[in-house]
C-alpha cells in the first residue's frame, strides 16, 4: 500500500535478473489489505483486517514449466519459491507451446482506481453503514422479520508483474462493498432476499437501492405456488441476464475450445445470437470497478467483441492458447499471485437497447419475470450447451407483474436462448461484479411446472 516499506515491484524485478541462457521467467507479486463488519440483531457479529502478500514465480526452460509460490515476501521465501519452480520444471510435461507473452505493442488504457481517502475511513464509519442496511430493511415493510446478515467491505491492492522478456507493469486500487440478506415470512412461510453494491467510494454506494431491492426480493415471492407447465417468453433483469451471457463468455475462451467444452469451437464469423445482441470484454472501460490496464501476462488489456448484432467475434486468447490455435493473445490472460495464468473474460459489457423494465413488462403477453436461477452449475452442459435450471419469479399476464411461482424448471438449449432474445432493454447497469447488462426478453421458453 501507500504506506508500506515493501516495494513489490522490486522483488519481481529481482527475480527476474536471476534468469540464466535458456531460461524464461516471470513473476507475480502482489500485497492486499481488507477489513469485513458484518452485523446480527443490532450488534457487531465481527469485525476483521487482513493484510497480505503473495508472489507467484514461473521458470520455463527446455520446453517445460515449473511453477512455484507463497505467502509472504521474505527474501528468504523469495529465494526459496525461485529455487523451487526451477526444480519443478524437470517435473513438467513437456509442451512446446510453453513461453512467455511478447509484447504487442496494444498501448495500455490506465486507470486511477486508488482513492486513499477509503482507506481513511474509521472502524465506527464502517460499522454504523451496516447498522443502518439491518436497521432500514427491518423498518422498509412489516413483511420483512429480520436480516440475516448486513455487511460492509472494503479492500486495497497492488500487483506487480515482471517478466524476463522485459515486461515490467504494476496496477494497484481501492474498492468498497455494502451488502445484506433480508428475511420475509408471511402465513409460516419465510424466504429471503439478497442485495448489495460495490464502488471506488463510500459516496458512490447506493445505498438506498440496497435496501429497496433486498426488501423488494424478499417479499415478492411470498405466497409462490407451483405453476402449471407452459412455453413461455421470460424476462432477466440485468443481473440474471449477465448470469446468462457469463455462461456463454465462458465458453467462448480459448481454453474451453481446446478442451472441447464450448458448442461454439467452429462458428467464428456465424450467427449464433439475435442480432439484437452486442456483448464485449472492455477492461478498458473506465465505468467498470473491474478495469484495469493489464492482463496477468503483463500484456495491454483492450476491448475484444465477443457477439457482434449476434455474431461470433472470436475467442479470448492468453499466449499459451494464442499460440497453440495459431493466432494472437487478446491480453486476456487471468492470474492471481500464486496461479498459472488462465484465460477469460475481466469485464462482460452488454450493448443496450431503448425501452425500459416497464416497458418490456408491459409488452409480454404471457410469461415469466425470472427471480432468480438455481442448480446453474448442474443444469448446463457446456459440451452440447443444454439448458436446464430451476427458476422462480413472477408471472407476467397481459403486460403486467402477476402472481408469485416458484419450483419450476426452465428448459431449453444456449444457442436456442441467444437466437430467441427478442428485445434488449435500455436498462443497463453496472453491477457490482464490474460487469455491465441490461434486461433480456427471450421468447419461446419451456417451463415445466406442476
Amino acid at each position: 500500500m501507500s504506506d508500506s516499506n515493501v516495494d513489490i515491484r522490486r522483488i519481481a524485478a529481482g527475480v527476474v535478473e536471476q534468469a540464466v541462457r535458456g531460461e524464461q521467467i516471470d513473476v507475480m507479486v502482489g500485497h492486499g489489505r481488507s477489513t469485513s463488519v458484518r452485523v446480527f440483531g443490532g450488534e457487531v457479529e465481527s469485525f476483521t483486517a487482513a493484510e497480505s502478500y503473495a508472489i507467484g514465480v514461473r521458470v520455463i526452460s527446455g520446453g517445460r514449466q515449473g511453477f512455484a509460490s507463497a505467502g509472504s515476501v521474505d527474501p528468504d521465501v523469495v529465494a526459496d519459491a525461485l529455487v523451487e519452480a526451477r526444480d519443478n520444471v524437470a517435473f513438467g510435461e513437456a509442451d512446446e507451446f510453453y513461453g512467455l507473452a511478447e509484447p504487442d505493442g496494444v498501448e495500455p488504457v490506465e486507470h486511477d482506481h486508488w482513492n486513499a481517502e477509503l482507506l481513511a475511513i474509521d472502524a465506527q464509519t464502517k460499522i454504523d453503514l451496516a447498522l443502518r442496511l439491518e436497521r432500514e430493511v427491518v423498518d422498509s415493510d412489516p413483511r420483512v422479520t429480520g436480516v440475516r446478515v448486513a455487511a460492509w467491505g472494503d479492500s486495497a491492492g497492488e500487483v506487480a508483474y515482471a517478466a524476463s522478456s522485459g515486461v515490467s507493469v504494476f496496477d494497484r486500487g481501492t474498492s468498497c462493498s455494502i451488502g445484506v440478506q433480508a428475511l420475509a415470512g408471511a402465513d409460516g412461510e419465510t424466504q429471503t432476499g439478497a442485495a448489495g453494491d460495490a464502488a471506488r467510494s463510500l459516496e458512490a454506494l447506493d445505498i438506498d437501492r440496497v435496501i429497496r431491492e433486498a426488501s423488494e426480493r424478499s417479499t415478492r415471492l411470498l405466497g409462490a405456488t407451483k405453476p402449471p407447465s407452459a412455453r413461455l417468453t421470460i424476462l432477466l433483469e440485468p443481473r440474471l441476464a449477465m448470469t446468462l451471457l457469463g455462461i456463454v463468455a465462458g465458453m467462448v475462451d480459448g481454453e474451453s475450445v481446446l478442451k472441447g467444452r464450448s458448442p461454439f469451437a467452429d462458428r467464428v464469423g456465424e450467427q449464433i445470437a439475435s442480432p439484437l445482441l452486442t456483448f464485449v470484454d472492455d477492461p478498458t472501460d473506465s465505468g467498470s470497478i473491474a478495469a484495469t490496464a493489464y492482463d496477468g501476462e503483463g500484456l495491454a488489456c483492450r476491448r475484444n467483441v465477443l457477439i457482434d448484432d449476434g455474431v461470433l467475434g472470436g475467442f479470448l486468447h492468453n499466449s499459451y492458447t494464442a499460440r497453440r490455435m495459431g493466432t494472437a493473445s487478446t491480453g486476456s490472460a487471468l492470474r492471481g499471485s500464486r496461479s498459472l495464468p488462465g484465460v477469460g473474460a475481466q469485464v462482460l459489457v452488454m450493448e443496450p437497447g431503448t425501452r425500459s423494465f416497464d416497458e418490456l413488462v408491459a409488452s409480454i403477453d404471457l410469461g415469466l419475470y425470472v427471480n432468480a436461477f438455481s442448480g446453474l452449475h448442474s443444469g448446463v452442459n457446456p459440451v452440447s450447451g443444454d439448458f436446464s435450471v430451476g427458476a422462480d419469479g413472477l408471472m407476467i399476464r397481459g403486460g403486467a407483474l402477476a402472481e408469485p411461482i416458484r419450483e419450476v424448471t426452465l428448459a431449453s438449449t444456449l444457442q436456442r436462448l441467444l437466437l430467441d432474445i427478442v428485445e434488449v432493454g435500455g436498462d443497463r447497469e453496472w453491477l457490482s461484479s464490474g460487469d455491465a447488462a441490461a434486461s433480456l426478453v427471450i421468447a419461446d421458453v419451456s417451463m415445466s411446472g406442476a
